[in-house]
């Protein structure tokens, strides 16, 4: 039989709990105080407790840390009125189970999370919410401070409460979003995202409410918005800070009501829909400039994770690495030297800049080599390396001098053939002749390769700026020398 704690100040709270449960054949314990809690803590030990954050002489988050070191087998939920949630989801943090809004609107809904929580495991196990997380794109690595969000954004994400991610452009706040869309309850309805920052203010109020035809100039039909199309679904707004402050009121009303209005029309629309906000400046500092509304940010910020940038987390480079090679269906791999390189440098665009430099370097190797040696990686991630390290570059590569170092080398091949010249006798033209074609192989790959850097591996802008066919642009970068 499961033995439970019930910790709440409110005697209705306690007795309506104590019914129920012991209706369901567990036996219940009923504690009104902090005192309560201690002296109870040391008769006996229990399968789960239920505390309530707020009471007359204690902390319900001291409470919960008590009671997980004393009973770390013990499963808890915090319980906890609506403006108290953002204590409950710092209880889940300390290690929470889950948590409850009181009053308590759905009874099956409670029973069913003690049964849950007291027959199985209240989470997947850590491997399958990796494995989910990197089925999204979403690598979480090997920190501690990556691995205790992924716990906490699997959690949260199963409660109908709005989150808020901050961290730098590019470090993947909408690849952290799709995972908590698709570890909810809504995973089977729409994920729609939004960028705020590319819009205009008219365009972004069509965008998100939708508009009727003839609304405005241009409004050939009707058009739904993003708030119509993710209903009972998941809406990503990133860059909200972006946003208008005209656009702020309504998204203020709409998160606030569920009702919005299409452009152009009067009737009330209804939607269901949950937010992620993202925004890589900090919004309580944009509150404080005045750029951002505070009440916004207080319906948005119901739960914030923060994504650290690429640079505090250089350790997992070769985990993305592993996953882009396997995203792009590639069998190449980096060498040693350069995955230092990459480990090395401060990332200023983080995880879409490596995507950038990953793709680029496939794109050139590709039908060169199975080894993305450093002659591969952009210039700056070379430089960068040589002056924080004071080390020079390898010379793994024979083919730095069909870029690099190609006036070196027609320098080189000048001198050979004029010294082929000056030989009165004894002339091996089948050996001149090589040389020529090597000279016509080496130069070919060296605009070759020049030209697929400027345009960052784009094969076909590649081939129609130096007027050839793509074709023969993969052609001439497999040539060997």
């Amino acid at each position: 039989m499961s033995r439970i704690l019930i910790i709440d100040d409110e005697p209705e709270v306690g007795n309506f709990l104590s019914h129920l449960l012991s209706s369901k054949g567990f036996q219940v314990t009923i504690g009104y105080s902090g005192e309560d809690f201690r002296r109870l803590l040391k008769q006996q030990q229990y399968n789960l407790a239920l505390i309530d954050v707020k009471l007359p002489d204690a902390d319900g988050l001291d409470i919960l840390r008590i009671l997980k070191k004393a009973i770390p087998s013990c499963k808890s939920i915090v319980m906890t009125g609506y403006s108290t949630v953002k204590t409950a989801i710092e209880a889940i943090k300390i290690g929470a189970n889950d948590y409850i809004e009181k009053p308590f609107d759905d009874i099956d809904e409670l029973e069913a999370l003690i049964d849950h929580l007291l027959n199985y495991n209240q989470t997947p196990y850590h491997s399958d919410i990796h494995i989910l997380a990197e089925s999204q794109g979403f690598i979480v690595g090997t920190s501690k401070q990556m691995n205790n969000m992924l716990t906490l954004a699997y959690k949260i994400a199963q409660k109908n409460i709005n989150v808020l991610i901050e961290g730098e452009t590019g470090s993947g706040k909408e690849v952290l979003a799709q995972f908590i869309h698709h570890s909810s309850p809504r995973s089977q309805n729409p994920f729609v995202g939004l960028n705020c920052g590319a819009l205009s203010e008219s365009l972004l109020e069509s965008e998100l409410f939708g508009h009727e035809k003839g609304a405005f100039t241009g409004a050939v039909k009707d058009r739904k918005g993003v708030f119509e199309i993710a209903n009972k679904g998941t809406l990503f707004l990133d860059e909200i800070a972006e946003a208008s402050a005209s656009s702020q009121v309504k998204l203020l009303r709409v998160i606030e009501t569920g009702e919005y209005k299409r452009i152009g029309d009067e009737s009330i629309r209804r939607t269901n829909t949950r937010i992620i906000a993202a925004s890589h400046v900090n919004l309580s500092e944009a509150v404080n400039d005045r750029k951002f509304r505070e009440d916004l940010l207080y319906r948005l910020d119901v739960v914030k994770l923060s994504l650290p940038p690429l640079r505090e987390r250089t350790e997992d480079i070769p985990l993305f690495l592993t996953s882009l090679l396997k995203k792009y269906n590639s069998s190449l791999l980096f060498a040693d030297e350069s995955i230092q390189m990459l480990t090395e440098y401060d990332w200023p665009g983080n995880i879409r800049e490596l995507v950038n430099v990953v793709k680029r370097a496939l794109t050139i190797a590709e039908d060169e080599t199975t080894i993305i040696t450093p002659h591969y990686l952009p210039e700056k991630i070379q430089k960068h390396y040589q002056s924080s390290t004071k080390k020079p570059l390898s010379t793994i590569e024979k083919k730095e001098k069909t870029e690099q170092n190609l006036p070196q080398y027609l320098e080189k091949w000048s001198k050979q053939m004029l010294h082929f010249w000056e030989k009165e006798n004894d002339i091996a033209l089948d050996e001149i002749l090589q040389k020529v074609k090597e000279l016509e192989i080496t130069i070919g790959k060296a605009f070759a390769t020049k030209m697929m850097k400027e345009t960052i591996g784009n094969r076909k802008k590649a081939a129609e700026n130096l007027h050839i066919s793509t074709r023969k642009l993969r052609y001439i970068m497999s040539e060997k020398n």
